[in-house]
């Protein structure tokens, strides 16, 4: 963990689908903040990361409504000079939908984080904005890996971008 005030370390996750495990929360115990994109699945999830860090979520086309109440569907905030839009389902550099970019380009973006396709991507966009995809940390899905991002902001710069692995996805009945 950096110095508070000039850098953060943050850890971004995606398509929990209602799972939580020591290896999540060892990475959210290192982390400045933990920043959730959506089809969290449980509000166990939510306890679980909230007892450890700030957290910043957006809710997923799976969720209950009692997360729907209590969680966004979009997130628009500023860190260390970096304005970051999360949204659940978004699309990636060079594929981002017209909708989408509309309300991009209404405010300034420098980082637009999505989940839900439990593919894990990151890539520049032409005009330099940064989209980050982290995969899917749960169980539930296709995706053949668990997977979290973790990164840092500072010097109103996203730097340090790093891909952790948490093993095979599990297959639970």
């Amino acid at each position: 963990m950096k110095n508070k005030g000039t850098s953060l370390s943050i850890l971004l996750l995606s398509d929990t689908h209602g799972f939580i495990d020591d290896d999540i929360l060892k990475y959210a115990r290192d982390a400045d903040e933990v920043w959730h994109a959506g089809d969290i699945g449980d509000l166990t999830v939510i306890d679980s990361l909230k007892k450890i860090k700030p957290l910043y979520m957006v809710h997923g086309n799976i969720d209950s409504g009692i997360i729907r109440r209590e969680v966004p569907a979009e997130q628009y905030f500023e860190r260390l000079g970096v304005k970051i839009f999360i949204i659940h389902i978004g699309g990636y550099a060079g594929r981002i939908p017209k909708s989408l970019r509309e309300k991009i380009n209404s405010r300034p973006t420098d980082l637009l984080i999505c989940g839900h396709s439990h593919i894990l991507r990151a890539g520049h966009e032409p005009s330099g904005l940064l989209c980050l995809n982290p995969g899917a940390a749960g169980h539930h899905g296709f995706h053949r890996t668990r997977t979290m991002m973790r990164f840092e902001i500072s010097d109103n710069k996203v730097k340090n971008l790093s891909v952790i692995e948490l093993g095979k996805r599990g297959v639970f009945t």
